[in-house]
């Protein structure tokens, strides 16, 4: 296109299959890359798979390298707002005006690669490729990548990690990744590459064998959380939490995060030894102040975060059982003297039961509501699960979620508390992008 539209890239992508549609192959971005000049190799990678914790972590890894001093270029998934979020150089997402401009360098060899292949590329595919394209043309020095699905037919594995780090697996995407931890992990395991140094989070026995195995088969080097790396001490504090961590090199002590959430403070842990293991380390590891610096900036949007202080407002997008636990555990340790509300909206192909009984305990009712999304499960097919769950007194149905919102303070003022009331707002990466643009709030 000889002038760039955002709304029409847009568009065009929009005709695309969804990135919840999958033909497993690397075929086609393959195709896509090589006629684009393979960008991708370009700059070094470190490569974020799992199922949970990726994004955060991504973030995190971005930050500490920039601290120091690299040019860093990160491609995450999904977006909560704009698709602009998804690329971004030097800790800023590309304009819309850039993106546009990147559409445009890809999109007459779109076509060339559709008619040599079955399938068209997918909208992600595409998203990939604009991405590995802007961060050769930035130059970059390292991307951190996101997996958008799984990792061995994931369209980002058509770069070679120097470093690949595992966030904790869980049951998700079940109807292309299996549908036991098992296979889930043999998905995922394809983001180790030979010769790559591999961080692996705490994983439950299942998944760690089957990854253990692959990095034996690659000849990768391997560091593990609780093992090689962790976290030593964690303290709540004001706007988030301080961290003693332990890497690769030594301790690092005095870590403040503004992140809420003992599983944040791993992603951090996870995410410091990934820088450590990609430059190399040495003895004396990186530069305490230096980690401190980086980890005193990390924000996280969506993830526990507060949208509005009294009555609290918190959106999370957990969008399965173990996101949801997580965020149970997070809510029952900081805001356990304040009386909430779930507000909840989830897209059909989720664990709906799994995702409420892990709230449960921890918050007084639930009011189900819908999000923006096609694919956005009816509240009245979830308020039936949540009835089974919660019992009928304690399940209320409203939408759209501005109103969902209302009805959630309301009920949570009710139940009163010593410690206030507030509502969390969950279900969906989808249901947090909603929540934040509907209070305003800019990532």
């Amino acid at each position: 296109m000889s002038k760039p539209d955002f709304e029409a890239v847009q568009q065009a992508l929009r005709t695309r299959w969804p990135e919840s549609k999958l033909e497993p192959s690397l075929d086609r971005i393959r195709d896509l890359l090589d006629v684009l000049g393979n960008p991708q190799q370009v700059f070094s990678t470190i490569h974020v798979a799992g199922t949970n914790g990726k994004t955060s972590t991504a973030r995190m890894v971005d930050e500490l390298l920039r601290e120091l001093n690299l040019r860093t270029g990160r491609f995450t998934s999904p977006h909560l707002v704009s698709v602009t979020e998804r690329i971004v150089v030097d800790g800023e997402p590309i304009s819309e005006e850039r993106f546009a401009e990147v559409y445009a360098e890809v999109e007459p060899f779109l076509g060339i690669v559709d008619a040599k292949q079955d399938v068209p590329l997918s909208f992600f595919e595409v998203l990939v490729a604009m991405a590995y394209a802007a961060f050769a043309d930035a130059p970059v020095e390292v991307a951190v990548i996101e997996v958008g699905m799984g990792g061995t037919w994931d369209a980002t594995n058509v770069a070679d990690g120097k470093v690949s780090v595992v966030t904790p697996i869980s049951l998700d995407h079940m109807d292309y990744l299996g549908d036991s931890m098992e296979a889930i992990a043999g998905e995922k395991a394809g983001v180790i590459k030979p010769g790559s140094f591999t961080l692996l989070a705490g994983q439950e026995q299942e998944a760690a064998e089957v990854l253990l195995t692959r990095v034996g088969e690659v000849g990768a080097t391997v560091a593990r959380a609780g093992v090689e790396f962790g976290v030593r001490d964690r303290e709540m504090a004001v706007g988030g939490q301080m961290l003693q961590l332990q890497g690769l090199t030594g301790p690092y002590d005095d870590v403040f995060l503004p992140l809420h959430g003992a599983h944040q403070a791993d992603n951090a842990a996870l995410a410091l030894a990934a820088v450590e293991a990609f430059v190399g380390g040495g003895r004396e590891g990186l530069a305490v102040e230096a980690v401190q610096a980086a980890f005193a900036r990390v924000s996280s949007p969506g993830r526990l975060e507060v949208l509005r202080r009294g009555p609290v407002v918190l959106v999370d997008a957990a969008h399965n059982p173990a996101g949801a636990s997580a965020l149970a555990a997070s809510l029952s340790e900081e805001f356990a003297t304040t009386a909430l509300v779930a507000v909840v909206a989830v897209l059909e192909d989720k664990d709906v039961e799994g995702i409420l009984a892990a709230l449960e305990p921890v918050v007084q009712s639930v009011v189900v509501t819908s999000n923006s999304s096609p694919r956005c499960l009816p509240p009245q097919a979830v308020a039936r699960v949540a009835v089974d769950v919660f019992g009928e007194d304690r399940v209320h149905q409203a939408s759209p979620l501005p109103e969902a919102v209302d009805v959630g303070l309301t009920l949570a003022e009710r139940a009163g508390s010593l410690g206030g009331h507030g509502v969390v707002i969950t279900g969906s990466v989808v249901t947090a992008g909603d929540a934040r643009a509907s209070f305003g709030v800019e990532s």
